[in-house]
């Protein structure tokens, strides 16, 4: 059903129509073909320039300048012939977004024009103004040089006319003031702390990759209603407005047939990432409407993430080509799910053994058994800092909320893996470890094939789950850096496996066999980390209680989530991981409370603008209507008649004023709090104000600008509703 106020759906959607050149080749023939990889490097670069760049990408090694300035000048040739002119140095300040500056790839030729050229030094390192990103007071204004360098690691790409390379992004003084940087760091770590346990098992094992599967969760809306919310535009959720009358109650969204219009956005998507080497595989409707999702075969973690990125950037150009306006918030509709950023996250070693898959022995058991109970005393040990490190001001509304995780950081393990940990903690130490791998399972139905059964179910309440060979960090938000998550994760892990490593070698020297030393070690984890493990229902009233008594964090004010940063225990384990310096985290921190405080900021202003300037008039227009109906009435009709006809008109009448006075007693509340709030000269305490006093004036106001939305002529309201925007025609 269109809105009355619209000619037509076209005219509601903006919705044009769309022509999209698609390839007709096969996917493999141009598949990373806006990528300088492998195959492009071979063709470009000189055979000892391209063996020396494989060599120092596999084995973590420097590059030399000379190898670089060869580098360069292939990069440079292969980029010019795919239409490149402009060169960049991609990188991900503390924004949670992506940067770039462009240069042209020219220098004068001293004849008065001009010569193509990029080099080395130009490749490897420029120098961004460093104050004017988000740095936590590492830079003053008047402190500018900063440093990218080029990530090798990570192919550079060409987007449009310019090529970007992959950097990472530090202070003239060294500290990061970027996502990479540390995510390098924290890989680094677990890749030397994985690889010390893993040769307990195979001493052949040179190094342990970090892997990531993200699951990119997004709305759709038509462009022309987005426009029309400037909610939507500026903070990129509804600030107000009552839920449809049908969303997801029937559940007919979810796995159901993709709208033509959507397919379209999605197939042109696909193209474009497959282009870039992003492998984009699953597509799917999810639960709300409008609500969909898109995944990706797992790579390397560092290259996984720069591809997300990348990703959310490419969509939202896309979008606008169809369009559509892709809302990357965690809640931008009130009372339908939200959406996350599954973080699929595992590790194996360079001789194909997955680390958390079961094996065929009990050799490889005990491997699969020692790391995921230290996993588990990793996440129970700072589970305060996990919640830290994906907590933001837009996730904070998802978390908890329609079929999301609840702010407890917890493990699903399923009932098979439990009873093994059951097995191994009331174990004498001398009996094997048995895991089943896939089961069979046989119906009755002679059409139907044998099915494959997992060793373990899932939970959708759960924020950490294992999912058979490997961990879902299902607490990650749609919007998010997944590196801020992934940084916390992978360096507590490495700081585990390196106490672990530590005790193992403890007991052997001591004269105790390697295996029984193991089992005796990985004991102790399961008996101290068993807090951390929840199968049952996140959601419910008594797992909080019970969450609250096993020690776990329960604190659900994102500004005090972040104080988990500064505990003694992150301070070390992120200085013995060898990510962060105390100074780096203190920055971040004020980062984190300053950005919150920003959001909730703008927020508020924008809400107040159109309470006051949208809803009050269109309220007062519709009450005005209602007035002049009541006037006619009783001078048409007299006595007591009059009075009962006109009775509704004036109930709604009364309705009306109140909730109108209610409203601008609640903007003027809310400006005053955020008042006072903004003369707090400490971020932290700045940020709790905006937590505690400013948001929850906002659900006052947002409360009562919906009742009115029900009782106003849908002619006179001046926002699309939930119905137009979550249904696309």
């Amino acid at each position: 059903m269109s809105n009355l106020r619209f000619k037509s759906v076209e005219e509601a959607s903006g919705r044009k129509a769309v022509k999209v050149e698609l390839p007709k080749e096969r996917v493999e023939t141009y598949y990373g073909k806006q990528v300088f990889n492998r195959q492009k490097m071979f063709e470009y670069l000189p055979k000892e320039t391209f063996d020396s760049l494989v060599k120092a990408i596999d084995n973590r090694e420097p590059l030399s300048r000379e190898i670089a300035d060869s580098v360069a000048d292939g990069m440079k040739r292969w980029a010019i012939d795919n239409g490149a002119r402009h060169y960049t140095h991609w990188f991900h300040p503390l924004t949670g977004s992506t940067a770039e500056k462009h240069d042209a790839f020219i220098e004068h030729d001293g004849k008065g024009g001009v010569v193509e050229k990029f080099n080395g030094k130009l490749l490897v390192q420029q120098e961004p103004d460093a104050s004017s990103f988000p740095n936590g007071g590492i830079r003053n204004t008047f402190e500018a040089r900063g440093y990218s360098a080029w990530d090798i690691s990570s192919p550079a790409f060409i987007i449009d006319n310019t090529l970007c390379i992959p950097t990472v992004f530090i202070s003239y003084t060294g500290e990061s003031l970027d996502y990479k940087t540390p995510l390098l760091r924290a890989l680094n770590s677990v890749d030397k702390a994985a690889t010390r346990v893993a040769r307990y098992f195979n001493p052949a094992v040179n190094h342990v990759q970090t892997y990531l599967g993200w699951e990119q969760e997004y709305f759709l809306v038509d462009e022309a209603l987005f426009a029309a919310r400037p909610d939507l535009v500026m903070t990129g959720r509804t600030l107000m407005g009552h839920e449809s009358a049908k969303n997801q109650q029937l559940e007919d969204h979810y796995f159901g047939s993709i709208p033509s219009r959507v397919e379209a956005f999605m197939l042109d998507l696909e193209t474009e990432c497959h282009k870039l080497g992003i492998p984009a595989k699953t597509r799917h409707n999810e639960v709300a409407p409008n609500q969909f999702e898109l995944a990706p075969v797992f790579e390397e973690c560092n290259l996984a993430n720069d591809h997300n990125l990348l990703l959310m950037s490419v969509m939202e150009e896309v979008a606008k080509r169809h369009n559509f306006r892709v809302l990357l918030h965690e809640k931008p509709f009130a009372g339908i799910n939200g959406s996350g950023k599954h973080n699929n996250w595992s590790l194996g070693t360079d001789k194909g053994e997955m680390l958390f898959a079961p094996g065929k022995n009990s050799k490889d058991n005990l491997r699969f058994i020692a790391f995921v109970a230290n996993v588990m005393a990793a996440v129970h040990r700072h589970n305060a800092l996990l919640k830290a490190s994906i907590m933001n001001a837009t996730n904070a509304h998802r978390l908890g909320a329609n079929e999301a995780p609840p702010a407890i950081i917890s493990m699903f393990l399923g009932s098979q893996l439990s009873a093994i940990l059951e097995a191994v903690e009331n174990s004498e130490g001398n009996e094997k470890i048995m895991v089943k791998g896939k089961e069979e399972m046989r119906l009755d139905v002679a059409q139907i094939p044998e099915l494959m059964i997992d060793n373990t179910d899932r939970n959708r309440t759960s924020p950490f789950a294992f999912t058979g060979n490997r961990f879902e960090y299902r607490a990650v938000g749609s919007s998010a850096n997944c590196a801020s998550a992934l940084i916390a994760l992978n360096a507590a892990v490495a700081a585990q496996l390196n106490d672990f490593a530590d005790k193992v070698d403890a007991r052997i020297s001591n004269g105790e066999e390697l295996d029984k030393a193991i089992l005796a070690e990985v004991r102790v984890l399961v008996k101290a980390s068993k807090a951390i493990h929840f199968d049952g229902n996140g959601y419910s009233e008594e797992w909080k209680e019970e969450a609250a008594r096993r020690g776990l964090d329960t604190e659900t004010s994102a500004p005090l989530m972040y104080d988990a940063y500064m505990l003694p225990s992150s301070i070390e384990m992120f200085d013995k991981a060898g990510v962060f310096s105390k100074k780096e985290i203190e920055a971040r921190n004020e980062v984190k409370w300053e950005m919150y405080t920003k959001k909730i900021q703008i927020e508020s202003r924008v809400l107040g603008d159109l309470a006051i300037n949208h809803i009050i008039p269109a309220a007062i227009r519709y009450q005005s209507l209602l007035l002049d109906n009541v006037y006619k009435i009783k001078e048409l009709f007299k006595g007591d008649k009059s009075d009962r006809i006109a009775a509704q008109d004036l109930a709604s009448i009364e309705s009306i004023s109140e909730h109108i006075s209610e409203i601008k007693s609640g903007v003027a509340a809310m400006v005053d709090a955020r008042r006072k709030a903004n003369r707090i000269e400490s971020e932290r305490e700045k940020s709790i104000a905006y937590h505690d006093d400013v948001a929850p004036k906002m659900e006052t106001i947002r409360y009562h600008i919906d009742k009115l939305e029900l009782m106003v002529d849908n002619e006179i309201w001046p926002l699309p509703k939930y119905r137009e925007l979550l249904f696309i025609r």
